[in-house]
Formats: C-alpha cells, sequence, structure tokens
C-alpha cells in the first residue's frame, strides 16, 4: 500500500489550512484545487507489520467490534452479487490484516451462501503477533443465522483451522443445530426465539474471550449492529468504481433515531481507491 495518510491532530490541523486557503481562493475567483493531507516522505507499499500497527485494536478489556466494507462511488456494496468486482489488491490486503488481528469473524448467513465463505488460515505473517496476544492460529468465522439455513457439508463448517461458529437463538431448528454441531460447528445463542440480538451475540463472543470483533457484512448485518449500537469501528474501501444498477449500499436494515457521526481516524490511497477507517467518538 503506497500514499499513507494517518489522520492526526498535526495532519488535522494542516489540512484544515488547506481547505481555509481553498475557500480563500474560492471567494476570490480562483477554483480551489483539491485538498488532502500531506504525502508521506517515501511513496512505498507498506508491510503487512506496518499495516497491522496501523490498525492493532485498542487497548481494553471490553469488547472492541469493526466492520469492513466495499463501496463504489455511487453507493453499491457489491456487483452481480458479489464483493470482489469492485476491489483491489490493496483492499485485499487491508482486509487479510484485519482478519490477522480479530478474535472473531462475524458474517451474515447471505453473505457466507453468495461470497462461497471458506475458513480463516493460519498465516505465517500474523504468527507472532496473534501468539504474543494470546490468539488462536486463526480467527474463528462466526456465522450468525436464525434459520440454520446453511450447507454444513462446506469446509467452512467440516475442515476450519478454528471450530467455526454459529451465532443464532434460543429457540433455533433443533435438526439443524445437530445438523451443525455433527458438522463440527460450535452453536453460540444470542437472542430470544429464532432471532439474533446483535447486542447479545457481542456478548456471547466476549465472553467466550473473543473481544477483537471484526464484521464483514453483509449489508444486512452491519444495519442490524448499527441500529443495535454496537459497531465501534468501520473500515470502508471507497471503490472509483461506478457501478448503477440496484445493488445494496454497504449497510440496509432498520434505521436508526438519529445518524450517528464517527470520526475519522486515518485514511489511506492507492490506484483511486480510497482506504478510510473511522471510529466511535
Amino acid at each position: 500500500m503506497r500514499s499513507l495518510f494517518p489522520v492526526t491532530e498535526e495532519t488535522a490541523a494542516q489540512s484544515g489550512a488547506v481547505a481555509a486557503e481553498a475557500g480563500e481562493a474560492a471567494g476570490s475567483g480562483t477554483a480551489p484545487g483539491p485538498v488532502s493531507a500531506p504525502r508521506p516522505a517515501d511513496d512505498r507499499e507498506w508491510s503487512l507489520d506496518e499495516l497491522a500497527d496501523r490498525y492493532a485494536y485498542p487497548a481494553g478489556p471490553g469488547p472492541w467490534l469493526r466492520a469492513n466494507m466495499v463501496s463504489t462511488l455511487d453507493g453499491a456494496a457489491q456487483h452481480d452479487g458479489r464483493s470482489q468486482p469492485i476491489s483491489c489488491p490493496a483492499d485485499m490486503r487491508i482486509f487479510g490484516t484485519l482478519r490477522g488481528l480479530a478474535d472473531a469473524v462475524l458474517v451474515g448467513a447471505e453473505t457466507v451462501r453468495l461470497e462461497g465463505y471458506r475458513p480463516a488460515r493460519a498465516r505465517e505473517a500474523f504468527a507472532a503477533r496473534r501468539a504474543a496476544a494470546g490468539q488462536g492460529p486463526a480467527p474463528a468465522i462466526a456465522v450468525v443465522s436464525g434459520s440454520l439455513d446453511l450447507d454444513f457439508s462446506l469446509p467452512l463448517f467440516t475442515d476450519p483451522v478454528v471450530p467455526t461458529l454459529v451465532v443464532t437463538g434460543s429457540q433455533a431448528p433443533a435438526d439443524r443445530v445437530r445438523q451443525a454441531e455433527k458438522a463440527g460447528a460450535r452453536i453460540v445463542r444470542a437472542g430470544e426465539g429464532r432471532r439474533v440480538d446483535p447486542a447479545a451475540a457481542v456478548r456471547a463472543l466476549a465472553d467466550l474471550g473473543l473481544t477483537r470483533l471484526l464484521s464483514e457484512g453483509g449489508p444486512r448485518l452491519l444495519g442490524q449492529l448499527i441500529a443495535a449500537g454496537v459497531l465501534d469501528e468501520l473500515c470502508l474501501t471507497v471503490s472509483p468504481m461506478l457501478a448503477a444498477g440496484d445493488a445494496q449500499r454497504v449497510a440496509s436494515g432498520p434505521s436508526v433515531r438519529v445518524p450517528e457521526r464517527l470520526g475519522l481516524a486515518s485514511l489511506l490511497e492507492e490506484d483511486g481507491f480510497l482506504f478510510c477507517r473511522y471510529r466511535r467518538s
């Protein structure tokens, strides 16, 4: 990854000064130039270690839930039902880094079906870091599903590095629960009836010692996490593409009463792709 623009008090002040100059220029009839943070001295690809340091989870005992999503300029989170066509190699490097730091990856059942999810793999690049943090060799995939309408013969359930978790309600279909457990999955109850309660899911995972949480969508799950007030951070890749059509946004479902504003923590750029990281203030 090249051209890292970390957002600090210094860069924020510098960017503000640039914006002010642009405003003055506009007021004088001169067209303002683009506003951006200062470029780094060495325009080079960052190592996975450097990215891991930049995206490290905040210290503290409580759970921290971040989401990682990609969106086109016109708001599409997918193309033909998948996110890969609007992604890029740098986006996948960050994707791998975020997985390398997480205890568990939350994903909705529909995304598992559409994206052909496989188990997270153990990566040598993060082995020492994970061992020092007391983490297993790879994050657990936690599939959120009330109906358990899943194919339990997939490698995600039968051949993971660490057992896949299935987060469901207290009254999930008993036959489906048995099939999940027979395949090797671990059932996590979070919510009354068949419905999964997002806040209860976060608490249940934290009770298992899984406090560094990452959601990879899809849009419906992310919308539920936002509405429940449990999302702490959003890592959003803005793809320089236009998709049109009727693709979903990065979040859908129930709306919040008052839109919540997050603070920009860092901004990266490569080949026109923007890698934004926003945190709860």
